[in-house]
């Protein structure tokens, strides 16, 4: 029967499994002191890699969030001050339309529209869904997975995002997912599924 592949998956794992290697490799069992030294030697650059990039992630988290929430600020003063500009008297739509505040025509229609679906693994079997709902009463996510012979109905989502949190079919394995979408109405399904999206579920 072939075995599985022996080196872990993930950062961590992968750490505590190379430093148990490295604390137990003596040269009696066939590797020369040379090469022990040179897995001593990478082992060490990996632990300071893993920590510099743990620590640029979290820089990265925090940047983001206070550039949301300068944005966010930015975005509550605007929409105030157009309420103000559109309550003037002198208002005009032409006025409007050189500043930019004038939105443009809402042309969608469900009826020949798919949802855009977008996705993001988190590991562990977790994949975030987003998606815009627009006049909709939400979207039927379908998926399959690697061994699903058919689509199957996920979940009907009514907001967004969704959180598809099953776990992976078998443990330490990656697992390729299929989505799907299409909008509800009504409680009637409208418009168009939308092109598959593929995810890699990692471990």
């Amino acid at each position: 029967m072939p075995k599985s592949n022996f080196i872990p998956n993930g950062d961590h794992d992968f750490l505590v499994w190379l430093d148990h290697l490295i604390s137990n490799l003596t040269p009696d069992y066939g590797l020369p002191e040379s090469d022990i030294k040179a897995l001593i030697a990478v082992s060490t650059q990996f632990h300071e890699k893993v920590v510099n990039a743990s620590k640029a992630t979290a820089i990265a988290k925090q940047a983001t969030a206070e550039k949301n929430d300068c944005q966010h600020q930015a975005i509550m003063l605007v929409r105030a001050g157009v309420r103000r500009i559109k309550a003037h008297p002198d208002y005009t739509e032409a006025r409007g339309a050189f500043l930019n505040i004038e939105g443009p025509e809402n042309t969608f229609d469900l009826a020949t529209s798919s949802p855009d679906l977008t996705g993001i693994d988190q590991t562990g079997g977790v994949v975030i869904l987003s998606f815009t709902k627009y006049k909709s009463d939400g979207i039927n996510i379908y998926c399959q997975r690697s061994n699903d012979a058919n689509w199957a109905l996920l979940a009907r989502a009514t907001f967004s995002p969704f959180l598809d949190n099953r776990p992976l079919l078998e443990l330490n394995k990656p697992e390729l997912r299929r989505y799907t979408a299409v909008y509800m109405s009504r409680d009637k399904e409208i418009g168009q599924y939308c092109d598959d999206l593929v995810i890699n579920c990692a471990p």
